[in-house]
Parts: structure tokens; C-alpha cells; sequence
């Protein structure tokens, strides 16, 4: 097997090691087997880098201390570079390295910078990394940024390690959410429309919508208003009518909205999915598994039941052939595997999705991807005020691009006003 350096100063030293650890025994192991084996010793007084003889026992005829005395008494008559001392164990041959002459090198590496553009990770699998999913029609909060910052440094660290990683988002722009923007936005809103800042306006209209379509629940117009969403919805689904145009866009304001968030945060995917590119197709997906024995239809709704796994049923299409949140991430998950190529997938979400993602993975895996094992979802707490948590729907929330404009001010106020007379405007 071809033996690939690592370049990491433990794996340059370890290297040289189990090159001439390899010439000592014969080749009964190859540099790679003996490459693996070095480890680090469980103590630091034990030293830096640990051989474990076992393997070379039944080859030599000899006990691993005997084997581990022997080699030590041959590496005592080289001087290899980095390495001050050897050690016996038990069956361990450990190495001492020089302190002074590996932080020489790991200054150099760190003052000239190179120590930043080295792989740390080799022949890691292809990654993707799915974070910030918010939705079209809402006002973008504080509680998106921990997500977009944990995300993104999730990205960032992985690409520092040398593995392949591609970012993406997941924003929702279809559904309950976008009728009621819609429909308070046609028949009830009274304000002018703005010239800026239109897709903050449209979470605001929605909060008025949801807020509205609470209060006359329990009276008659509450059919009435029950009817004109699902029309809506149709409209969409269809995607022909005045709210379908008027979805076009007011689905571009809160783009817009996204883009000067992530603009500002400086923070850049390499491809966008959209909910509503694969409503369609994640039904199709789930008839297509149906139709092959996987899933299973009760009262004319079909899912999968994982009830031997421990994780229910999980519902794929409702009994009106429309798919939920876990269809359209079956969809999004196989678009992944064969649009980018990747073997691993992590998906930002908060900790109140555990067990969606668990009922996802687990169908991908029934279904027949070999991707499923090394699909993840990083947990996160949420974002809470001293009420609760936030959320758009109440309008309980803090506004990002508010909070931002307070930050701005307050530094120029607080901390800039003194320079006001000495320093430029920029």
C-alpha cells in the first residue's frame, strides 16, 4: 500500500519512526501498519509517540517486551532527528521527543503561516454541511445567527482540516406561513408598502395574519378564512394565480432579506435549496418507495413504521397526497448524495428535531443509501428572551437587522463620539 504523509509535525516524526521501525523487523509490517499503530502514550511521562509489539509476537516467536528491548537497542545506535530518548514500557516502545527542536518548528510553521494552509485530515469523506434554514415571508431574528454561526464555523473548521466540505442552506418558502403572509397582505393590510427593508415588512404582516386569524377563531368567519388559505395554498401548489404572482415577488423581498444578512455576516453557500423545488419530486420519491413494499398506507395516508427501531411511524404523505417536512428531507437528502457526491451529511438544527432526524436517517438507511450511517444532526439549545422562546408567529422576537442597527449606534455613540472632532467620518 502506498503510505501517504500526513502534514502535521506528529505525523512527519511518526513517519520517520515507522520507516525505521519497518527496516528493523524485516517488513513483517509495512510503514503504513506500523503508521497506524503509533499512538500517544496514556501518560505524559511515558512519552510522546507509543509502538505496541503485539503484532510482530507470533512472527519473531517472541514476547512483546522482548521484541520492544530489541528494537530499542537497535534504534539506541541511530540518531534520529526529533527523538531524545527511547523507552521500554512493557510491551510498548515509547519515544521521547526534544521539546526545544519540534517548538522551533512549530514557531516557524505558525510565524510564516504555513502552519494555516496545512491538511490535517487525509481521505476524509466528501462533506456537506446544511445550516441556516429559514423560512421566506418571516423576519429574520437573533436566533437564526447561532445557528448561521455555528454552522459556518462547522464549515470552516472542516475545510482547515483538509476535508472536502460544501456548505448549503434550506430555506422554507411554501406553506401555512407564506398563505397567511399573503392573505393578511391582499385582504386586511392597511399600511403602505415600504421602499425598503420589504422582506423584514413581510414577517411583520405575517405576525399580523397569524395574530388576526387567532382572534376570530371560534366565529364565522373562521371557515371562511380556513377556506381562503387552502385556496391560496392551491394557488401555489399550482403555482398559477394572483397569489402565486404576488408569492414570486414577495418570495424575492425576503431573498433579498437573507442575502444582506449573510452578506453582513460574511457568510457564503455554495448551493441553495429551496422547499419548494422538491415539494413535488419528495412525493413522487415516496409513491416511487411505495410502490416498491418499503412504506405502508393506513386510512390512505402512507409513512414507514419504525416502531423496531424505537422511533413510531413515521408519516411520509397525508391522506390528501401532500408530504410533510420528513418527505421533503428524504428528497433533499438524495439530492445531496447524487447532486454533490458526498458520503457525509450534517444538518445544523435546533434540539427540538431530534427525533424527526432520527425517523429521517433511519428511512434513508431502510431505503437503501449507504450514506445514511454518516448522516448527523448537530444539536443546538435555542435562543430564548426572558419570556420564553422566540417566535415569529407571536412576534415575540428580536429583530437581527434592529439589533444590528442598535450595535451601530451605540459604538458611535458610546465609543466614537469622543474622536468625533479628530477622526474622518469613514
Amino acid at each position: 500500500m502506498q503510505f501517504e504523509k500526513h502534514n502535521t509535525i506528529f505525523s512527519e516524526i511518526s513517519l520517520n519512526l515507522a520507516k525505521t521501525i519497518a527496516s528493523f523487523q524485516d517488513n513483517l509490517l509495512d510503514q503504513d501498519q506500523i503508521y497506524k499503530l503509533l499512538s500517544r502514550p496514556p501518560k505524559s511521562d511515558m512519552g510522546d509517540i507509543a509502538f505496541p509489539c503485539f503484532p510482530l509476537a507470533k512472527a519473531l516467536k517472541s514476547a512483546p517486551p522482548q521484541i520492544a528491548n530489541q528494537l530499542k537497542e537497535k534504534l539506541d545506535a541511530l540518531s534520529i532527528d526529533l527523538i531524545d530518548e527511547v523507552k521500554v514500557f512493557g510491551p510498548y516502545l515509547n519515544f521521547f521527543l526534544n521539546e526545544e527542536k519540534v517548538n522551533t518548528i512549530i514557531l516557524e510553521d505558525i510565524l510564516s503561516g504555513s502552519m494555516f494552509h496545512k491538511e490535517m485530515v487525509l481521505n476524509a469523506p466528501k462533506s456537506i454541511v446544511e445550516f441556516s434554514q429559514p423560512n421566506t415571508h418571516k423576519i429574520m431574528h437573533v436566533g437564526h445567527m447561532r445557528n448561521l454561526c455555528l454552522g459556518d464555523a462547522i464549515v470552516k473548521l472542516y475545510r482547515y482540516a483538509g476535508i472536502p466540505t460544501l456548505s448549503t442552506t434550506f430555506p422554507g418558502d411554501v406553506g401555512t406561513h407564506v398563505a397567511k403572509c399573503l392573505w393578511y397582505l391582499k385582504k386586511h393590510n392597511a399600511d403602505p408598502m415600504p421602499m425598503e427593508k420589504k422582506g423584514a415588512w413581510l414577517g411583520k404582516l405575517y405576525t399580523l395574519g397569524n395574530n388576526l386569524l387567532e382572534e376570530q377563531k371560534g366565529s364565522a368567519q373562521e371557515d371562511i378564512n380556513r377556506s381562503e388559505l387552502t385556496e391560496i395554498l392551491k394557488q401555489l401548489h399550482g403555482q398559477s394565480g394572483e397569489y402565486y404572482e404576488l408569492w414570486k415577488e414577495t418570495r424575492q423581498w425576503s431573498i433579498e432579506l437573507m442575502e444582506s444578512v449573510y452578506n453582513w455576516a460574511d457568510v457564503h453557500f455554495d448551493s441553495w435549496y429551496w422547499e419548494s423545488d422538491v415539494d413535488a419530486d419528495s412525493v413522487k420519491l415516496v409513491t416511487n418507495y411505495y410502490e416498491k413494499g418499503l412504506f405502508i398506507k393506513d386510512n390512505g395516508a402512507i409513512g414507514i413504521d419504525l416502531s423496531e427501531d424505537k422511533l413510531g411511524f413515521c408519516l411520509l404523505l397525508k391522506s390528501d397526497g401532500t408530504g410533510l417536512y420528513a418527505t421533503k428531507d428524504l428528497e433533499l437528502a438524495r439530492r445531496k448524495f447524487t447532486d454533490h457526491q458526498v458520503q457525509k451529511s450534517l444538518y445544523v438544527v435546533d434540539n427540538r428535531q431530534s427525533l424527526h432526524f432520527k425517523q429521517v436517517f433511519k428511512t434513508l438507511e431502510k431505503m437503501g443509501f449507504e450514506q445514511a450511517k454518516d448522516c448527523i444532526h448537530l444539536q443546538y439549545e435555542m435562543v430564548e428572551l426572558t419570556d420564553g422562546a422566540m417566535s415569529s408567529r407571536k412576534g415575540n422576537i428580536v429583530a437581527l437587522e434592529d439589533l444590528i442597527e442598535q450595535m451601530v449606534e451605540t459604538i458611535k455613540s458610546v465609543h466614537l463620539q469622543k474622536y468625533k472632532e479628530t477622526w474622518s467620518e469613514d
